[in-house]
């Protein structure tokens, strides 16, 4: 019996981790990361997907300039979670007239 307390206990405290990262999650709506939030990421969103992107609005532009750009290196792999298209950003960083990193 003491068995099944333990695995019960555990499958509780798991359901309760799950249920506080939800809560988390569903509260913390950007993140910073490299000198910008990422709900910022969304001004610039439209002028890296798709196939014919327009170019980047001033909002998307003041982004990429306050940005980190060397910072963001290691999180390129994961730009597409964001509705980032990686072989656009170095257009979208030459349309706004800033020096891209060599990652990019």
């Amino acid at each position: 019996m003491g068995k099944n307390n333990t695995k019960m206990f555990m499958q509780f405290t798991a359901l309760a981790m799950v249920l506080t990262v939800a809560i988390m999650v569903k509260e913390a709506t950007s993140i910073p990361i490299c000198n910008i939030n990422t709900d910022d990421l969304e001004k610039c969103r439209p002028a890296v997907t798709g196939n014919y992107p327009p170019p980047p609005v001033p909002a998307c532009c003041a982004v990429a300039k306050a940005a980190n750009l060397p910072c963001l290196c290691p999180y390129k792999p994961y730009l597409s979670s964001f509705g980032i298209d990686p072989s656009k950003v170095r257009p979208l960083l030459n349309k706004c007239g800033v020096n891209s990193p060599s990652c990019f």
